[in-house]
């Protein structure tokens, strides 16, 4: 899972700013002044959404240069500004992209999408984290606090499949077709056995039922 900082002294923007990057399966982090961000530059995250005209002395420029220099992630400014001095000196300070306000939530995801992909893509771990869970996704194997869980190969490809694809509903048919390929000609209802298993073996991840739908990991 990713881990976003968003800094932006707009409180409604901010909210849903997070409430849609979380919805996409990233873990966020907000902040709604320069000081406050400035405490957390050092600490472990992947992409940095700043806005530019920050309340307060310090602004997103400056937050970029001391990210900069301790801490340099993938960073996109936000900004009321659409002049092309602004967007000439947030790029040069070393900013990998620049939005302009207003801007639509579609945008703003594709555009953290794109940084990420740009550069995490290549090298992305293969370690997929969830609580106290741990997935190789590559090895096809599962830890909790680093000792293994006796998973079975159906239910680790159901684990894999929903850590790849957190806060995403899909129905049994769709889950089914997953796991189990679409030449299964079986009952949908091996899906909600094999969630029970995994629900046992797995304490804490967090499975949600959709009734009348399926399921999805939140």
């Amino acid at each position: 899972m990713y881990r976003i900082f968003v800094v932006d002294d707009e409180a409604d923007l901010l909210n849903i700013m997070q409430k849609y990057l979380e919805k996409e399966g990233y873990e966020v982090r907000t902040f709604n002044s320069g000081e406050n961000a400035l405490t957390a530059v050092g600490e472990k995250t992947h992409l940095w959404l700043l806005d530019v005209m920050l309340g307060g002395e310090i602004s997103g420029y400056d937050l970029l240069k001391v990210i900069r220099e301790k801490n340099p992630v993938p960073t996109i400014f936000i900004s009321a500004r659409n002049q092309e001095l602004d967007r000439i000196m947030g790029l040069e300070l070393g900013s990998d992209d620049y939005i302009t306000k207003p801007f639509s939530m579609r945008e703003m995801l594709l555009r953290v999408q794109n940084v990420i992909k740009r550069v995490y893509g290549e090298n992305e771990s293969k370690i997929r984290y969830y609580g106290e869970y741990s997935a190789d996704m590559k090895k096809r194997l599962v830890f909790r606090n680093d000792a293994p869980v006796p998973l079975t190969s159906k239910e680790t490809d159901m684990v894999l499949f929903l850590l790849s694809n957190i806060n995403t509903p899909f129905t049994r048919d769709q889950l089914l077709n997953e796991v189990w390929g679409k030449d299964y000609f079986g009952s949908d209802r091996v899906v909600d056995d094999l969630t029970k298993r995994i629900r046992k073996k797995m304490p804490g991840f967090n499975i949600e039922t959709i009734y009348g739908y399926g399921y999805r990991l939140t």
